[in-house]
């Protein structure tokens, strides 16, 4: 189809150019990714002392609340001798909650971290890569649908007239522009095959 999208051109130095440039936007992107990872794993293990006063604090209130379910059992005195354990059960209750807190608050952040690590570099990147690649696909795409008009040569013959520098028109006719006026069909096939390879695309396939 003559005016579908293509995102790569005919084979040419062009294609290899866009090959290029997009394995190298990948690669950019998988570097910061194992960067952001990095940077993540490297936050996070700044919570593992709060994580293990989190887990020691939790058996603690554990042993305590044991003991004071046995204090309890304590015929007449029970409750007096329960007070202390609930006490210090609290206590480490409130332990817990702190140091859990702590733990997803460093993790939050290497989260955040991480990804702004990642996002940022690549979001430069393609913000230069992509706007160029859609030019070229937006052009592309321009010169098919030309090249599927009726006068779709000579409309390609003007636009490479107009758009292509003097040095590439010379080769193809002491005055092009007089030969496209005159209708001259193999200089105007010359001219729209021009425009159709600076745009990307294949020549037109001419008897």
């Amino acid at each position: 189809m003559m005016g579908a999208m293509s995102w790569y051109a005919r084979p040419s130095w062009r294609l290899f150019g866009q090959v290029t440039a997009d394995l190298f936007v990948l690669g950019w992107a998988a570097g910061w990714w194992l960067v952001g990872r990095l940077v993540d794993a490297t936050i996070r293990a700044l919570a593992a002392p709060a994580r293990q006063t989190a887990q020691v604090a939790a058996d603690l209130q554990r042993n305590v609340g044991e003991a004071a379910n046995q204090a309890a059992g304590v015929p007449w005195v029970g409750p007096n001798l329960r007070q202390p354990f609930d006490s210090m059960a609290a206590t480490l209750g409130d332990l817990v909650v702190s140091a859990n807190g702590q733990v997803a608050g460093i993790e939050q952040t290497a989260t955040l971290v991480g990804l702004v690590t990642f996002a940022i570099p690549v979001l430069m990147l393609v913000v230069l890569w992509l706007p160029a690649r859609l030019r070229f696909v937006g052009r592309a795409r321009a010169a098919r649908a030309l090249a599927a008009h009726p006068n779709g040569a000579e409309l390609l013959a003007l636009r490479a007239l107009a758009n292509r520098p003097l040095r590439e028109l010379a080769p193809l006719a002491p005055d092009p522009m007089a030969a496209w006026r005159a209708g001259d069909a193999a200089v105007i096939g010359r001219l729209a095959d021009l425009e159709l390879a600076a745009s990307g695309v294949r020549p037109r396939r001419r008897p």
